[in-house]
């Protein structure tokens, strides 16, 4: 059974019939075939029209869908003898990130991504995905010990925005999160970030700083999340529809503002309903993006990556 989002129950209600015309016929012996074949396309083409229009408060819905893949799906899918490694060295382990060694289509890799959960459990113990600053200091300790091996460093990016609590901030969240994305900076082997659900705020550019980022095709990218960005403009979040419109944070958007460098092509009414297709179609781009670089040396990736940050919203300046 899927979960439906709210723009989706004209395809719930088709997909409802096909299934009780399924039921019956299994149980029966009334053919309706016919029947069936008819709802199924008239399933898909609804499908399909309304994905070609999802605006982007619905892409938002999409980004957050609890059947979307997470970082552990990607890990488990793309990633052979994975070992993950705990731990900030300083305060504690934080389980809102998630990173180790694995060979990726047989290479050497160091993973890192946000994991938010799949079951109330899981959100729990992985706090949404929102990282303390001990979950950063574990990014960029991880980060290190690639650059030290020459290993290249991918990144799953799936949060609506670091810990905001009062312990997080006691613990120097902020500097954490400069401290990442200084180090992002620094590494002098490859690095590709693929924003894979919901990329907020500095939770997300602490892992984000990359030499080519991508994004799933109902991905979205935001400094702020819409509900935050209505609460502080209007003092309303219950104008996040027309807040997520003002953000540009969908992959189109932000590929035309030169933020991101690809698109990732989704299936047919988003990642949630073919996860391991969608994580397929994420590992070849990843698989692509790598091999751009394999004779690139370490001081040409520092300087590029660099470079690529630096230049962004020149164009806009005057």
């Amino acid at each position: 059974m899927h979960n439906y989002l709210d723009f989706e129950k004209p395809i719930a209600e088709l997909e409802g019939k096909i299934e009780e015309l399924r039921h019956l016929q299994s149980n029966g012996e009334v053919n309706i075939a016919d029947e069936v074949g008819k709802l199924q396309a008239k399933a898909e083409k609804t499908l399909r029209q309304t994905y070609a229009k999802l605006t982007p408060w619905q892409k938002t819905q999409v980004a957050r869908h609890p059947d979307r893949p997470h970082t552990l799906d990607y890990i488990r899918e793309l990633i052979d003898e994975f070992t993950p490694l705990a731990g900030d060295r300083a305060f504690a382990e934080d389980a809102a990130i998630v990173g180790g060694l694995g060979r990726f289509r047989g290479r050497s890799v160091m993973v890192i991504g946000q994991e938010k959960g799949a079951d109330t459990a899981t959100r729990l113990r992985h706090n949404f995905g929102m990282a303390r600053p001990e979950g950063y200091r574990k990014a960029i300790r991880l980060m290190r010990l690639a650059d030290r091996f020459r290993l290249p460093v991918v990144t799953l990016v799936d949060t609506s925005g670091a810990y905001p609590g009062v312990d997080a901030e006691a613990r120097g969240q902020a500097e954490a999160i400069a401290r990442s994305i200084e180090t992002c900076i620094d590494l002098k082997v490859p690095v590709v970030s693929i924003v894979i659900g919901e990329g907020g705020s500095g939770g997300a550019i602490a892992l984000a700083v990359a030499n080519t980022v991508m994004m799933m095709e109902h991905a979205v990218y935001s400094v702020i999340t819409p509900e935050g960005c209505a609460s502080i403009l209007w003092r309303n979040g219950e104008q996040a529809e027309e807040a997520a419109e003002a953000l540009k944070l969908t992959a189109g958007d932000l590929l035309d503002l030169g933020v991101i460098d690809r698109v990732i092509q989704e299936p047919m009414g988003g990642a949630h309903r073919e996860p391991s297709r969608a994580i397929a179609n994420a590992g070849d781009a990843l698989e692509e993006a790598l091999a751009a670089y394999d004779q690139v040396e370490g001081g040409v990736l520092k300087a590029r990556r660099r470079e690529k940050f630096l230049e962004m919203g020149k164009n806009g300046l005057s």
